[in-house]
Protein backbone atom coordinates (compact mmCIF):
# COMPACT_ATOMS: atom_id res chain seq x y z
CA UNK A 1 0.00 0.00 0.00
CA UNK A 2 1.17 3.61 -0.55
CA UNK A 3 0.27 4.87 2.37
CA UNK A 4 2.92 2.58 4.64
CA UNK A 5 5.89 0.75 4.32
CA UNK A 6 6.09 -2.01 2.74
CA UNK A 7 9.52 -4.57 2.31
CA UNK A 8 11.43 -4.22 -0.57
CA UNK A 9 12.73 -7.77 -0.84
CA UNK A 10 8.86 -8.77 -1.35
CA UNK A 11 7.96 -5.60 -3.64
CA UNK A 12 11.06 -5.86 -5.63
CA UNK A 13 13.33 -9.11 -5.49
CA UNK A 14 12.43 -11.82 -4.11
CA UNK A 15 10.12 -14.63 -6.13
CA UNK A 16 6.55 -15.21 -5.29
CA UNK A 17 7.22 -19.02 -4.30
CA UNK A 18 9.79 -17.51 -1.69
CA UNK A 19 7.38 -15.73 -0.12
CA UNK A 20 4.81 -17.62 0.10
CA UNK A 21 7.00 -20.05 1.96
CA UNK A 22 6.80 -17.58 4.91
CA UNK A 23 3.44 -16.09 4.22
CA UNK A 24 0.62 -16.62 6.81
CA UNK A 25 -1.39 -18.90 5.21
CA UNK A 26 1.86 -21.38 5.23
CA UNK A 27 2.80 -20.38 8.86
CA UNK A 28 -0.94 -20.99 10.12
CA UNK A 29 -2.08 -23.73 8.33
CA UNK A 30 1.40 -25.49 9.25
CA UNK A 31 0.39 -24.90 12.82
CA UNK A 32 -2.89 -26.58 11.84
CA UNK A 33 -1.24 -29.31 10.59
CA UNK A 34 1.07 -30.30 13.75
CA UNK A 35 -2.03 -30.14 16.10
CA UNK A 36 -3.52 -32.67 13.89
CA UNK A 37 -0.77 -34.87 13.99
CA UNK A 38 -0.58 -34.14 17.57
CA UNK A 39 -4.30 -35.39 17.92
CA UNK A 40 -4.06 -38.20 15.67
CA UNK A 41 -0.82 -39.18 17.58
CA UNK A 42 -2.25 -39.00 20.82
CA UNK A 43 -5.61 -40.63 19.87
CA UNK A 44 -3.57 -43.42 18.43
CA UNK A 45 -1.62 -43.93 21.53
CA UNK A 46 -4.91 -44.28 23.73
CA UNK A 47 -6.19 -40.79 24.42
CA UNK A 48 -9.91 -39.89 23.82
CA UNK A 49 -10.05 -38.09 20.68
CA UNK A 50 -12.69 -39.44 18.20
CA UNK A 51 -12.10 -39.22 14.64
CA UNK A 52 -15.54 -36.67 13.88
CA UNK A 53 -12.79 -34.47 16.13
CA UNK A 54 -9.63 -34.76 13.99
CA UNK A 55 -12.07 -34.57 10.91
CA UNK A 56 -13.10 -31.20 12.17
CA UNK A 57 -9.96 -30.29 12.17
CA UNK A 58 -8.42 -31.20 8.93
CA UNK A 59 -11.55 -29.76 7.27
CA UNK A 60 -10.51 -26.53 8.39
CA UNK A 61 -6.74 -26.74 7.83
CA UNK A 62 -6.36 -23.63 5.20
CA UNK A 63 -9.51 -21.51 5.77
CA UNK A 64 -7.61 -19.38 8.73
CA UNK A 65 -9.88 -16.81 9.99
CA UNK A 66 -7.75 -14.18 10.36
CA UNK A 67 -10.07 -11.51 11.82
CA UNK A 68 -10.85 -13.81 14.67
CA UNK A 69 -7.02 -14.38 15.53
CA UNK A 70 -6.21 -10.76 15.36
CA UNK A 71 -9.64 -10.24 17.88
CA UNK A 72 -8.20 -12.70 20.52
CA UNK A 73 -4.84 -11.60 20.12
CA UNK A 74 -5.60 -7.80 21.11
CA UNK A 75 -7.32 -9.19 23.85
CA UNK A 76 -4.71 -12.35 25.02
CA UNK A 77 -1.36 -10.29 23.43
CA UNK A 78 -0.75 -13.95 22.55
CA UNK A 79 -0.27 -15.16 18.97
CA UNK A 80 -0.11 -18.84 19.21
CA UNK A 81 -3.50 -18.37 22.09
CA UNK A 82 -5.06 -16.10 20.07
CA UNK A 83 -5.02 -19.16 17.18
CA UNK A 84 -6.16 -22.15 19.50
CA UNK A 85 -9.08 -20.16 20.15
CA UNK A 86 -9.77 -19.02 16.43
CA UNK A 87 -8.96 -22.60 15.13
CA UNK A 88 -11.42 -23.82 18.15
CA UNK A 89 -14.78 -21.36 16.63
CA UNK A 90 -13.94 -23.20 13.25
CA UNK A 91 -13.84 -26.52 15.38
CA UNK A 92 -16.49 -26.42 18.17
CA UNK A 93 -16.25 -30.34 18.80
CA UNK A 94 -12.62 -30.61 18.46
CA UNK A 95 -11.90 -27.19 20.99
CA UNK A 96 -11.29 -29.35 24.03
CA UNK A 97 -8.16 -31.35 22.65
CA UNK A 98 -6.88 -29.06 20.37
CA UNK A 99 -3.16 -27.81 21.98
CA UNK A 100 -3.29 -30.52 24.09
CA UNK A 101 -0.69 -31.37 26.48
CA UNK A 102 1.43 -28.28 24.01
CA UNK A 103 3.29 -25.41 24.53
CA UNK A 104 3.23 -22.35 22.05
CA UNK A 105 7.22 -23.75 20.97
CA UNK A 106 5.48 -27.29 19.62
CA UNK A 107 3.87 -25.30 16.86
CA UNK A 108 6.14 -21.93 16.60
CA UNK A 109 9.47 -23.95 16.50
CA UNK A 110 8.53 -27.13 14.63
CA UNK A 111 6.75 -25.01 11.62
CA UNK A 112 9.90 -22.53 11.82
CA UNK A 113 11.89 -25.77 11.38
CA UNK A 114 9.89 -27.27 8.89
CA UNK A 115 9.66 -23.60 6.90
CA UNK A 116 13.68 -23.51 6.62
CA UNK A 117 13.74 -27.14 5.01
CA UNK A 118 11.01 -26.31 2.50
CA UNK A 119 13.02 -22.74 1.95
CA UNK A 120 16.62 -24.34 1.90
CA UNK A 121 15.51 -26.96 -1.03
CA UNK A 122 14.38 -23.94 -2.61
CA UNK A 123 17.44 -22.20 -2.41
CA UNK A 124 19.26 -25.33 -3.49
CA UNK A 125 17.13 -25.62 -6.54
CA UNK A 126 18.29 -22.15 -7.56
CA UNK A 127 21.67 -23.01 -6.40
CA UNK A 128 21.88 -26.21 -9.16
CA UNK A 129 20.56 -24.02 -11.62
CA UNK A 130 23.11 -21.35 -11.38
CA UNK A 131 26.22 -23.97 -11.24
CA UNK A 132 24.50 -25.18 -14.39
CA UNK A 133 24.38 -21.96 -16.09
CA UNK A 134 28.37 -21.17 -15.09
CA UNK A 135 29.12 -24.89 -16.48
CA UNK A 136 27.79 -24.04 -19.45
CA UNK A 137 29.38 -20.93 -20.11
CA UNK A 138 32.77 -22.33 -18.79
CA UNK A 139 32.38 -25.07 -21.25
CA UNK A 140 32.17 -22.77 -23.90
CA UNK A 141 34.74 -20.53 -23.08
CA UNK A 142 37.03 -23.07 -21.56
CA UNK A 143 39.92 -22.43 -24.37
CA UNK A 144 39.41 -18.56 -24.53
CA UNK A 145 42.74 -16.94 -23.71
CA UNK A 146 42.21 -13.69 -21.39
CA UNK A 147 44.82 -11.78 -19.00
CA UNK A 148 44.21 -13.12 -15.62
CA UNK A 149 45.47 -10.62 -12.63
CA UNK A 150 46.76 -10.88 -9.30
CA UNK A 151 46.73 -7.76 -7.16
CA UNK A 152 44.22 -6.78 -10.06
CA UNK A 153 47.75 -5.93 -11.90
CA UNK A 154 48.04 -8.10 -14.66
CA UNK A 155 49.55 -12.24 -14.36
CA UNK A 156 49.94 -15.00 -16.38
CA UNK A 157 47.20 -15.38 -18.67
CA UNK A 158 43.97 -18.02 -18.01
CA UNK A 159 41.49 -18.55 -19.87
CA UNK A 160 37.38 -17.19 -19.87
CA UNK A 161 36.24 -20.77 -18.69
CA UNK A 162 38.92 -21.53 -16.12
CA UNK A 163 38.05 -17.87 -14.42
CA UNK A 164 34.26 -19.23 -14.45
CA UNK A 165 35.47 -22.90 -12.98
CA UNK A 166 36.64 -20.06 -9.82
CA UNK A 167 32.68 -19.17 -8.94
CA UNK A 168 31.47 -22.58 -9.74
CA UNK A 169 33.87 -24.04 -6.91
CA UNK A 170 32.45 -21.42 -4.54
CA UNK A 171 29.20 -22.19 -5.06
CA UNK A 172 29.39 -26.14 -4.82
CA UNK A 173 31.02 -25.56 -1.11
CA UNK A 174 27.92 -23.62 -0.57
CA UNK A 175 26.15 -26.85 -1.87
CA UNK A 176 28.08 -28.90 0.09
CA UNK A 177 27.17 -26.74 3.24
CA UNK A 178 23.36 -26.59 2.51
CA UNK A 179 23.10 -30.18 1.80
CA UNK A 180 24.74 -31.04 4.91
CA UNK A 181 22.32 -28.43 6.86
CA UNK A 182 19.31 -29.97 5.42
CA UNK A 183 20.73 -33.29 6.19
CA UNK A 184 20.86 -32.72 9.91
CA UNK A 185 17.93 -30.39 10.38
CA UNK A 186 15.57 -32.20 12.78
CA UNK A 187 11.89 -31.69 14.55
CA UNK A 188 11.72 -30.23 17.85
CA UNK A 189 8.97 -32.46 18.47
CA UNK A 190 6.68 -32.23 21.42
CA UNK A 191 8.35 -31.71 24.63
CA UNK A 192 6.48 -29.85 26.85
CA UNK A 193 7.03 -26.15 29.09
CA UNK A 194 10.74 -26.76 29.95
CA UNK A 195 11.98 -29.68 27.79
CA UNK A 196 10.84 -32.32 30.04
CA UNK A 197 7.73 -33.76 28.57
CA UNK A 198 6.05 -33.78 31.79
CA UNK A 199 2.86 -32.49 30.39
CA UNK A 200 2.66 -35.62 27.80
CA UNK A 201 4.03 -38.24 30.69
CA UNK A 202 0.96 -36.86 32.66
CA UNK A 203 -1.27 -37.30 29.83
CA UNK A 204 -0.10 -41.12 29.19
CA UNK A 205 -0.18 -41.95 33.25
CA UNK A 206 3.60 -41.97 33.50
CA UNK A 207 4.14 -44.05 30.29
CA UNK A 208 7.47 -42.79 28.98
CA UNK A 209 7.23 -45.22 26.38
CA UNK A 210 4.36 -43.31 24.84
CA UNK A 211 5.60 -40.03 25.54
CA UNK A 212 9.14 -41.17 23.28
CA UNK A 213 5.90 -42.76 20.53
CA UNK A 214 4.23 -39.32 20.71
CA UNK A 215 7.56 -37.72 19.18
CA UNK A 216 8.23 -39.92 16.76
CA UNK A 217 4.86 -40.56 15.31
CA UNK A 218 4.68 -36.76 15.22
CA UNK A 219 7.95 -36.21 13.42
CA UNK A 220 6.99 -39.21 10.36
CA UNK A 221 3.16 -37.19 10.10
CA UNK A 222 5.45 -33.76 9.35
CA UNK A 223 7.47 -35.82 7.20
CA UNK A 224 10.78 -35.73 9.84
CA UNK A 225 12.76 -38.72 10.70
CA UNK A 226 14.85 -37.18 13.51
CA UNK A 227 13.88 -35.37 16.32
CA UNK A 228 15.83 -33.59 18.73
CA UNK A 229 16.92 -35.95 21.53
CA UNK A 230 17.60 -32.92 23.90
CA UNK A 231 15.93 -29.55 24.19
CA UNK A 232 14.47 -26.64 26.66
CA UNK A 233 11.40 -25.48 25.71
CA UNK A 234 12.77 -24.62 22.20
CA UNK A 235 15.18 -26.02 19.79
CA UNK A 236 19.10 -24.22 20.75
CA UNK A 237 18.66 -21.39 18.40
CA UNK A 238 22.29 -22.38 17.01
CA UNK A 239 19.97 -24.16 14.19
CA UNK A 240 19.03 -20.69 12.62
CA UNK A 241 22.85 -19.85 12.94
CA UNK A 242 23.71 -23.13 10.92
CA UNK A 243 20.84 -21.97 8.74
CA UNK A 244 21.87 -18.50 8.16
CA UNK A 245 25.50 -19.15 7.71
CA UNK A 246 24.61 -21.15 4.83
CA UNK A 247 22.84 -18.10 3.29
CA UNK A 248 25.67 -16.05 4.23
CA UNK A 249 27.87 -18.76 1.92
CA UNK A 250 25.70 -18.45 -0.94
CA UNK A 251 25.76 -14.54 -0.17
CA UNK A 252 29.66 -14.40 -0.47
CA UNK A 253 30.14 -16.61 -3.66
CA UNK A 254 27.52 -14.08 -5.43
CA UNK A 255 29.31 -11.41 -4.07
CA UNK A 256 32.29 -12.75 -5.74
CA UNK A 257 30.68 -13.10 -8.92
CA UNK A 258 29.24 -9.94 -9.02
CA UNK A 259 32.15 -7.93 -8.20
CA UNK A 260 34.31 -9.78 -11.17
CA UNK A 261 31.32 -9.25 -13.25
CA UNK A 262 31.80 -5.68 -12.39
CA UNK A 263 35.25 -5.53 -13.08
CA UNK A 264 35.32 -6.88 -16.49
CA UNK A 265 32.36 -4.94 -17.56
CA UNK A 266 34.72 -2.06 -16.72
CA UNK A 267 36.94 -3.44 -19.36
CA UNK A 268 34.59 -4.26 -21.44
CA UNK A 269 35.68 -7.87 -21.72
CA UNK A 270 32.26 -8.63 -20.42
CA UNK A 271 28.81 -7.65 -20.06
CA UNK A 272 25.85 -9.09 -17.99
CA UNK A 273 22.48 -8.99 -19.71
CA UNK A 274 21.04 -5.62 -21.00
CA UNK A 275 17.88 -5.51 -22.30
CA UNK A 276 16.71 -3.16 -25.71
CA UNK A 277 14.71 -0.61 -23.58
CA UNK A 278 16.94 -0.62 -20.34
CA UNK A 279 18.57 2.84 -19.23
CA UNK A 280 21.87 2.89 -18.06
CA UNK A 281 21.91 5.96 -16.59
CA UNK A 282 19.28 9.25 -16.30
CA UNK A 283 22.02 11.79 -17.30
CA UNK A 284 24.62 9.45 -19.13
CA UNK A 285 22.40 7.77 -21.85
CA UNK A 286 25.22 5.48 -23.29
CA UNK A 287 26.12 3.92 -19.96
CA UNK A 288 25.45 0.27 -19.40
CA UNK A 289 26.29 -0.08 -15.50
CA UNK A 290 26.20 -3.67 -14.22
CA UNK A 291 23.09 -2.69 -11.90
CA UNK A 292 22.52 -6.71 -11.78
CA UNK A 293 25.81 -7.63 -10.62
CA UNK A 294 26.03 -4.21 -8.09
CA UNK A 295 22.40 -5.49 -7.11
CA UNK A 296 23.51 -8.93 -5.78
CA UNK A 297 26.94 -7.20 -3.97
CA UNK A 298 23.92 -4.96 -2.30
CA UNK A 299 22.08 -8.07 -0.98
CA UNK A 300 24.70 -9.89 0.11
CA UNK A 301 26.45 -7.58 2.13
CA UNK A 302 22.45 -7.10 3.70
CA UNK A 303 22.48 -11.18 4.09
CA UNK A 304 26.12 -11.52 5.61
CA UNK A 305 25.37 -9.34 8.23
CA UNK A 306 22.18 -10.65 8.66
CA UNK A 307 23.87 -13.61 9.46
CA UNK A 308 25.45 -12.61 13.12
CA UNK A 309 21.37 -11.81 14.36
CA UNK A 310 21.05 -16.26 14.97
CA UNK A 311 24.58 -15.72 16.48
CA UNK A 312 23.99 -13.15 18.92
CA UNK A 313 20.45 -14.99 20.17
CA UNK A 314 21.51 -18.22 20.62
CA UNK A 315 24.63 -16.68 22.46
CA UNK A 316 22.53 -14.72 24.79
CA UNK A 317 19.26 -17.23 25.47
CA UNK A 318 18.56 -18.10 29.21
CA UNK A 319 18.52 -21.33 30.56
CA UNK A 320 15.25 -23.28 29.70
CA UNK A 321 13.38 -20.71 27.37
CA UNK A 322 13.19 -16.95 26.78
CA UNK A 323 11.74 -14.88 24.13
CA UNK A 324 13.99 -12.47 23.38
CA UNK A 325 14.71 -14.58 20.33
CA UNK A 326 10.98 -14.18 18.57
CA UNK A 327 11.04 -10.51 17.64
CA UNK A 328 14.55 -10.85 15.94
CA UNK A 329 13.65 -14.55 13.96
CA UNK A 330 10.42 -13.12 12.38
CA UNK A 331 12.38 -10.50 10.80
CA UNK A 332 16.03 -12.03 10.50
CA UNK A 333 15.35 -15.68 8.91
CA UNK A 334 12.82 -15.11 6.16
CA UNK A 335 14.24 -11.83 5.32
CA UNK A 336 17.74 -13.88 4.47
CA UNK A 337 16.09 -16.39 2.60
CA UNK A 338 14.32 -13.90 0.24
CA UNK A 339 17.38 -11.74 0.19
CA UNK A 340 19.15 -15.28 -1.19
CA UNK A 341 16.41 -16.06 -3.11
CA UNK A 342 16.98 -12.73 -5.05
CA UNK A 343 20.66 -12.97 -5.34
CA UNK A 344 20.42 -16.51 -6.87
CA UNK A 345 17.75 -15.44 -8.99
CA UNK A 346 20.04 -12.58 -10.44
CA UNK A 347 23.13 -14.91 -10.83
CA UNK A 348 20.88 -17.39 -12.84
CA UNK A 349 19.48 -14.52 -15.13
CA UNK A 350 23.05 -12.66 -15.46
CA UNK A 351 25.17 -16.28 -16.04
CA UNK A 352 22.19 -17.34 -18.02
CA UNK A 353 22.83 -14.39 -20.51
CA UNK A 354 26.45 -12.98 -20.41
CA UNK A 355 27.88 -11.47 -23.55
CA UNK A 356 31.55 -12.26 -23.72
CA UNK A 357 33.86 -9.85 -25.94
CA UNK A 358 36.94 -12.01 -27.74
CA UNK A 359 38.45 -8.78 -29.35
CA UNK A 360 38.77 -6.79 -26.15
CA UNK A 361 39.84 -9.51 -24.57
CA UNK A 362 42.89 -10.63 -27.04
CA UNK A 363 43.66 -6.43 -27.14
CA UNK A 364 44.01 -6.62 -23.60
CA UNK A 365 45.94 -9.74 -24.00
CA UNK A 366 48.15 -8.33 -26.33
CA UNK A 367 49.40 -5.19 -24.47
CA UNK A 368 50.66 -7.11 -21.99
CA UNK A 369 51.78 -10.85 -23.54
CA UNK A 370 55.20 -9.15 -24.53
CA UNK A 371 56.18 -8.75 -21.35
CA UNK A 372 55.29 -12.31 -20.17
CA UNK A 373 56.61 -13.75 -23.44
CA UNK A 374 60.30 -12.54 -22.87
CA UNK A 375 61.29 -15.38 -20.53
CA UNK A 376 60.03 -17.49 -23.78
CA UNK A 377 61.86 -15.71 -26.41
CA UNK A 378 65.03 -15.58 -23.91
CA UNK A 379 65.12 -19.39 -23.49
CA UNK A 380 64.48 -19.75 -27.54
CA UNK A 381 67.21 -17.53 -28.81
CA UNK A 382 69.64 -19.17 -26.25
CA UNK A 383 69.01 -22.61 -27.90
CA UNK A 384 69.59 -21.12 -30.74
CA UNK A 385 73.08 -20.71 -29.75
CA UNK A 386 72.74 -16.58 -27.91
CA UNK A 387 74.56 -15.26 -25.08
CA UNK A 388 71.93 -15.60 -22.52
CA UNK A 389 73.30 -12.61 -20.17
CA UNK A 390 74.14 -10.39 -22.91
CA UNK A 391 70.38 -11.10 -24.63
CA UNK A 392 68.48 -10.72 -20.77
CA UNK A 393 70.35 -7.35 -20.27
CA UNK A 394 69.29 -6.37 -23.80
CA UNK A 395 65.74 -7.53 -22.75
CA UNK A 396 65.65 -5.47 -19.38
CA UNK A 397 66.67 -2.43 -21.26
CA UNK A 398 63.59 -2.34 -23.71
CA UNK A 399 61.53 -3.65 -21.38
CA UNK A 400 61.76 -0.51 -19.33
CA UNK A 401 62.13 1.66 -22.77
CA UNK A 402 58.20 0.23 -23.92
CA UNK A 403 56.75 0.66 -20.36
CA UNK A 404 57.94 4.65 -20.13
CA UNK A 405 56.51 4.61 -23.82
CA UNK A 406 53.08 2.96 -22.69
CA UNK A 407 52.99 5.05 -19.18
CA UNK A 408 54.69 8.26 -20.46
CA UNK A 409 53.37 9.18 -23.99
CA UNK A 410 50.43 7.01 -24.13
CA UNK A 411 51.66 5.02 -26.86
CA UNK A 412 51.76 1.07 -28.29
CA UNK A 413 53.15 -1.48 -26.25
CA UNK A 414 56.25 -1.78 -28.88
CA UNK A 415 58.97 -4.37 -26.90
CA UNK A 416 58.50 -7.17 -29.76
CA UNK A 417 59.41 -5.08 -32.53
CA UNK A 418 62.52 -3.84 -30.70
CA UNK A 419 63.26 -7.37 -30.13
CA UNK A 420 62.39 -8.23 -33.72
CA UNK A 421 64.93 -5.29 -35.01
CA UNK A 422 67.68 -6.63 -32.83
CA UNK A 423 69.72 -9.02 -35.02
CA UNK A 424 71.40 -10.24 -31.87
CA UNK A 425 68.24 -12.35 -31.06
CA UNK A 426 68.37 -13.75 -34.82
CA UNK A 427 64.55 -14.28 -34.59
CA UNK A 428 62.44 -14.05 -37.41
CA UNK A 429 59.15 -12.88 -37.42
CA UNK A 430 57.53 -16.52 -37.71
CA UNK A 431 59.83 -17.92 -34.58
CA UNK A 432 58.17 -14.85 -32.76
CA UNK A 433 54.70 -15.28 -33.68
CA UNK A 434 54.66 -18.91 -32.71
CA UNK A 435 56.20 -17.66 -29.22
CA UNK A 436 53.73 -15.80 -29.12
CA UNK A 437 50.76 -17.50 -29.33
CA UNK A 438 48.31 -16.68 -26.32
CA UNK A 439 47.76 -20.67 -25.95
CA UNK A 440 51.43 -20.94 -24.67
CA UNK A 441 50.57 -19.31 -21.64
CA UNK A 442 47.80 -20.45 -20.54
CA UNK A 443 49.30 -23.41 -18.54
CA UNK A 444 46.63 -26.18 -18.12
CA UNK A 445 43.60 -23.82 -17.61
CA UNK A 446 42.00 -25.37 -20.51
CA UNK A 447 42.14 -28.97 -19.11
CA UNK A 448 41.24 -27.91 -15.37
CA UNK A 449 38.58 -26.77 -16.85
CA UNK A 450 37.67 -30.20 -18.79
CA UNK A 451 38.30 -31.54 -15.35
CA UNK A 452 36.81 -30.30 -13.04
CA UNK A 453 33.34 -29.83 -15.37
CA UNK A 454 33.76 -33.41 -15.21
CA UNK A 455 32.69 -33.42 -11.74
CA UNK A 456 30.77 -30.89 -12.16
CA UNK A 457 28.14 -32.64 -14.32
CA UNK A 458 28.44 -35.82 -12.39
CA UNK A 459 26.51 -33.69 -9.38
CA UNK A 460 24.42 -31.84 -12.19
CA UNK A 461 23.23 -35.25 -12.95
CA UNK A 462 22.48 -36.15 -9.54
CA UNK A 463 19.95 -33.31 -9.38
CA UNK A 464 18.91 -32.90 -12.72
CA UNK A 465 15.82 -32.90 -11.62
CA UNK A 466 15.94 -29.35 -9.91
CA UNK A 467 17.66 -28.13 -13.21
CA UNK A 468 15.49 -25.43 -15.06
CA UNK A 469 14.23 -22.25 -13.04
CA UNK A 470 11.29 -19.88 -14.54
CA UNK A 471 13.26 -16.61 -13.26
CA UNK A 472 11.73 -13.60 -13.09
CA UNK A 473 13.64 -10.02 -12.76
CA UNK A 474 10.89 -7.85 -12.27
CA UNK A 475 13.35 -4.80 -11.77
Amino acid sequence: MPDRYENPLCKRYASREMQRIFSDDTKFSTWRKLWIALAESQRELGLEISEKQIAEMKSHVSDINYESAAKHEAETRHDVMAHILAYGEQCPSAKPIIHLGATSCYVGDNTDIILQRTALLLVKKLLINAIGNLAGFAQTHKALPCLAFTHFQAAQPTTVGKRATLWIHDLLTDLEQLDFALGNLKLLGCKGTTGTGASFLSLFDGDHGKVKALEQKIAAKMGFEKIFAISGQTYSRKVDYYTLSVLSGIAQSAYKFSNDIRLLSHMKELEEPFESGQIGSSAMAYKRNPMRSERIASLARYVTVDALNPALTASSQWLERTLDDSANKRISIPEAFLAVDAILSLVINISGGLTVYPNIIRKHLDEELPFMATENILMHCVKKGGDRQALHEKIRVYSIEAANKIKLEGGENNLISRILSDGDFGLTRGELDSIMQAENFTGRAKEQTEEFLSEVDMILDDNKDLLGADIKITV
